[in-house]
């Protein structure tokens, strides 16, 4: 996701989330069982396509384990987009 001088907010927040999921080593699957939300909803918040509530963003951040003033950081403007994680066995739900 390439980024302008001033990002929305969404993509603020996608960035963010992603960046975040991966460093905890969680897959959106993951990641939305978790936070007792949608995969799909999950990667739309990431691409920046979701207007998201504050009661989400509260679950999110806490699956995390962030405040939830984390996932409104504006990244720097040469920081590279946060890598995937490396694929793999899929989520298996009990």
């Amino acid at each position: 996701m390439a980024f302008s001088k001033t990002m929305e907010t969404r993509a603020i927040i996608g960035w963010n989330l992603r960046q975040l999921r991966v460093e905890k080593g969680l897959s959106q699957e993951r990641l939305a069982f978790a936070a007792g939300l949608d995969r799909a909803y999950v990667g739309r918040v990431e691409r920046g396509s979701e207007n998201v509530t504050v009661s989400t963003l509260e679950m999110l951040a806490k699956v995390l384990e962030v405040p939830v003033a984390a996932l409104f950081r504006e990244p720097a403007k040469d920081e590279p987009q946060p890598a995937p994680l490396k694929a793999g066995r899929k989520f298996q739900r009990d």
